[in-house]
């Protein structure tokens, strides 16, 4: 009994050390095929992202004035060059928080034709 209780304490001190959440396939879930180089989105073929960041200003927060600390993700399924070329697509909404724009059309329709865009800002109070 102590050496089980030494052994899971080890274990839950280990991943909040480790401070990420193991992958699926770290714990042992199978998948068909191998990762790509990077294994990220982008080792999928034709798959591009870009990304824009602004960091500007330093100091107390003044509204209309600054600091600026904002940016964009943009995620090409057929890449930049076929950037509004249709892709098969349906969502899902864990808990409906936040806003999707442009969701009734996939689901309706079933595909995606725009990049998919990510923004990122830091708001002080």
């Amino acid at each position: 009994m102590k050496g089980t209780i030494t052994i899971l304490v080890i274990i839950l001190l280990s991943s909040f050390s480790y401070g990420q959440k193991p992958r699926t396939r770290d714990l042992g879930v199978p998948f068909v095929g191998k990762t790509g180089q990077f294994n990220a989105i982008t080792d999928v073929k034709g798959v591009e992202v870009g990304y824009s960041t602004i960091i500007s200003g330093q100091g107390e927060n003044i509204i209309g004035k600054g600091p600026i600390r904002t940016g964009v993700t943009a995620i090409f399924p057929r890449g930049k060059a076929k950037k509004f070329s249709p892709v098969y697509a349906n969502l899902y909404s864990l808990n409906g928080n936040g806003e999707m724009t442009g969701t009734t059309w996939v689901t309706e329709s079933g595909f995606l034709e725009t990049p998919i865009v990510l923004e990122l800002f830091e708001m002080q109070y």
